[in-house]
């Protein structure tokens, strides 16, 4: 799905960065901050412009071959704001790391598309988040002259649900934060003692909301702590949409003073708690990538993943689970737990995530753009 073409001139980029630097970080929106920077940080003979609708300044430096372009905008910033932009200053292409791109847009594009979950797991989504991604994704793929696939996952969504052709797309992994690694004890201790983490604990890291399967974590758990009683349960990340029945399912839990809602952690902390954290667990319905996965391996944290999405092609040697099915997921988080399996899982996750860099996704994005700029 990779189409190599030689730079033939300096191309003139632009890239949407309103996903970059709003605080709270999800998988897209570090998508968007890392593979920007790492496009900037390649030696290239090409001169971007980043468009936010927020702050001059982004949180990574500005090479001098790149410039900020803020453009406030109250409402419909990507259809109005940036599509106007398009028009005003011709760019060569326009990169979108985040689904959607502008109605009205002059010019080329290139597109990111994470995942078609909503398409499975339709249910898990607020009906107009459905109809907005449903719509925003039927666009872009038309309109796009090249889509980026974060995973051959998607790719396959994308041929099958709206027949892109495959000469179209181009997969690209996410890569991993280099600060992901194996933490001192020291540092791990600081996040426990920051976090009131006294006890043994596995971890979930990511948003709360329905396609989680939050809910399903919970009943796994139930089912081990009797066996397990100085065990205990962190949930870390944002409150997200529909998120009120997993909160009561929460409250009401048998075990509920052996379960940690810590909110969201700020990435300086997230090392740390991957490493001290006995085992990761991904249960989703489903996944377009499944970052966090990536990252826990890659601090020495033994994974449990859902067979669902991407994450059988994703997650290597995590063990894989029937998420849906509580009695499969507390079984897969036993194995981990299991003193004589743990240090190969460890040292098969460190093996396995070498692969996922961002300067890789960033180069093969590079290439993409040219393509897309100098021709389609």
């Amino acid at each position: 799905m990779f189409l190599t073409m030689p730079s033939l001139r300096s191309l003139h980029i632009g890239i949407d960065a309103s996903r970059i630097g709003i605080g709270y970080e999800t998988g897209t929106e570090r998508y968007a901050r890392r593979i920007t920077e790492a496009l900037l940080a390649l030696p290239t003979p090409h001169h971007f412009t980043l468009f936010t609708n927020q702050a001059k300044t982004l949180p990574f430096p500005i090479p001098p071959h790149a410039q900020i372009q803020p453009i406030p905008f109250p409402r419909l910033w990507t259809h109005l704001r940036l599509a106007l932009e398009s028009w005003r200053f011709p760019l060569d292409v326009l990169f979108v790391p985040a689904h959607v791109l502008p109605l009205p847009l002059r010019g080329k594009g290139v597109v990111t598309i994470h995942d078609l979950g909503f398409h499975y797991e339709p249910t898990a989504h607020p009906w107009r988040q459905r109809l907005y991604l449903e719509l925003g994704t039927r666009w872009s793929i038309w309109r796009a002259t090249r889509i980026i696939a974060i995973s051959q996952t998607t790719a396959r969504d994308l041929m099958t649900i709206y027949r892109v052709p495959p000469e179209k797309l181009s997969v690209i992994p996410h890569g991993i934060d280099p600060h992901f690694v194996p933490q001192s004890p020291a540092e791990q201790d600081r996040v426990r003692a920051k976090y009131g983490l006294s006890q043994p604990f596995v971890l979930y890291v990511g948003t709360i909301q329905p396609r989680k399967n939050i809910r399903g974590l919970l009943e796994a758990f139930r089912l081990l702590a009797a066996t397990h009683p100085d065990l205990t349960l962190v949930l870390a990340g944002k409150r997200g949409w529909l998120a009120d029945p997993i909160f009561d399912a929460l409250a009401r839990h048998p075990n509920r003073e052996r379960i940690r809602f810590l909110g969201y952690v700020p990435e300086e902390d997230l090392p740390a708690l991957y490493s001290a954290a006995l085992v990761f667990v991904m249960p989703s319905q489903y996944e377009g990538f499944g970052l966090p996965v990536l990252e826990a391996m890659a601090c020495g944290t033994p994974a449990v993943a859902s067979r669902r999405g991407a994450l059988p092609e994703i997650a290597g040697p995590a063990i894989l689970v029937d998420a849906l099915d509580p009695q499969s997921l507390a079984q897969g988080i036993q194995d981990a737990l299991c003193p004589e399996r743990r240090p190969a899982l460890i040292a098969a996750g460190l093996a396995h995530v070498k692969q996922f860099t961002w300067e890789a996704a960033a180069r093969a994005t590079l290439t993409v753009l040219e393509t897309a700029a100098q021709g389609g």
